[in-house]
């Protein structure tokens, strides 16, 4: 008499990590080497860099259908370097025939996922630092250095070895005016900057499966503030509304898992879990100069700001656009405080345009800048010399944003949209009552 073996509970990490090597199990640990199914990079970090090393090596791009290129970073060109830099990404573009280009269409993080280029079982890298971004929709996606990047458009490969995974746990339900950049700023205060090191975070719990899709992206990306490598989210019926809406970019290769309905962490996979209570959660800031900083808003109220800045993949997309414009209806923001905003990306400027949330923004005093990264990535219009700021990116470090001598805090847009409006510090949920 025989018996079938039994099946091995698995994470999600391990399941896409196995597609990917084309193995049925992987373990923590173990060095393996994956097949990419999409490689994206910038105009900062990918062709003034990889186009000298592919010419040197006179080897060409192993699968151009799988290779997007985004202009986010030195647009618009505002002097001689950044002309230089964003030429050769044009150029190198045409040269190369490349048919996934999005040239100053906003940040890389929202522009990929909005055209439905990230798709649960997905294996992906990204030359970029907050390329967890794509883990909000089942996909395996990290960031990884130019050196790494130039092996995968060679090769179509990279090694890996296994995480271990983290989950965590949100339990409840996020009170009105609290979103998901205070989770993950909640999680970064309490596990710090190294906290999931060279771990894989997944993200569970009714809480966030009750989120949006771009409020998912939101959770993912700052898995890099927590040093993770990739930040995932099972997929379920949003991430399969939000991808029949994106649609599928002309010319992406057929995906061949789509009908694989098992992408989540079996019951008795090994992982560590760590529980939250959304319920409880207040808004988070994190004050200067890391986002582990973090304390609940309270522990900041009064403090007085300069400067409000409402961008970044983090801070800016439609539903940030909207939380904001939810706080400063009808008012105008405080005397002395400049309330910057620069939308994630043109498709979000353009629906906040139709809903009149732009206007509504525009009407307290905003002023509006560029889709791109923008100050979040000290280009363009920067923080002066001993400014305080409350923003809506990712990181706080000193000297990012501009002068070395900012403060800058974070919090989500419905904090800073408050903070706006008062000139100082401020609990979003106390303007929204």
């Amino acid at each position: 008499m025989s018996t079938q073996p039994k099946q091995l509970a698995e994470t999600l990490a391990q399941k896409l990590v196995a597609r990917a090597c084309g193995r049925t199990h992987v373990t923590p640990g173990e060095i393996v080497n994956c097949q990419v199914d999409l490689a994206m990079f910038h105009d900062s970090s990918g062709p003034r860099r990889l186009k000298p090393m592919l010419e040197e090596l006179g080897t060409p791009i192993w699968d151009k259908s799988r290779v997007v290129l985004v202009m986010d970073h030195y647009v618009p060109e505002r002097d001689e370097e950044s002309r230089r830099i964003v030429h050769i990404a044009r150029e190198w573009a045409q040269e190369q025939a490349l048919p996934h280009v999005y040239d100053s269409q906003g940040i890389c993080h929202v522009v990929v996922p909005q055209h439905g280029h990230i798709r649960p079982g997905m294996f992906c890298v990204g030359g970029d630092s907050h390329s967890p971004t794509g883990g909000a929709f089942g996909a395996y996606m990290f960031g990884i250095g130019s050196t790494e990047m130039l092996g995968v458009l060679v090769t179509g490969e990279i090694w890996l070895r296994v995480p271990h995974t983290v989950q965590m746990f949100w339990q409840g339900q996020l009170a009105r005016g609290v979103v998901a950049k205070d989770m993950a700023l909640k999680m970064i205060g309490q596990f710090g900057m190294n906290g999931g090191e060279y771990q894989a975070v997944e993200y569970a719990g009714p809480a966030v499966k009750a989120l949006s899709m771009q409020e998912r992206m939101t959770l993912s990306n700052m898995s890099a503030e927590l040093g993770a490598q990739v930040g995932l989210i099972a997929p379920d019926d949003t991430t399969a509304a939000w991808l029949a809406k994106a649609g599928r970019p002309q010319g992406l290769p057929a995906w061949e898992d789509t009908a694989r309905t098992d992408w989540f962490s079996d019951e008795g996979a090994a992982l560590t879990r760590h529980t939250f209570d959304a319920s409880t959660l207040a808004p988070q800031v994190a004050a200067p100069h890391s986002p582990a900083n973090t304390l609940s808003v309270d522990q900041f109220a009064g403090q007085r700001l300069d400067v409000a800045y409402i961008g970044a993949c983090t801070g800016a997309k439609l539903e940030d656009l909207r939380a904001a414009a939810e706080v400063l209806a009808g008012h105008k923001v405080a005397p002395g405080v400049r309330l910057m905003v620069a939308p994630a990306s043109q498709q979000d400027q353009k629906a906040a345009e139709r809903e009149g949330v732009l206007q509504t923004l525009l009407d307290a005093g905003a002023d509006l800048f560029a889709t791109a990264c923008g100050a979040c990535a000290g280009y363009g219009e920067t923080l002066a010399d001993n400014t305080t700021v409350i923003s809506s990116t990712a990181r706080n470090f000193k000297g990012r944003m501009g002068s070395t001598s900012a403060q800058v805090y974070l919090g989500s847009p419905y904090t800073v949209a408050a903070s706006a409006l008062r000139g100082v510090i401020t609990d979003p949920r106390e303007v929204l009552a």
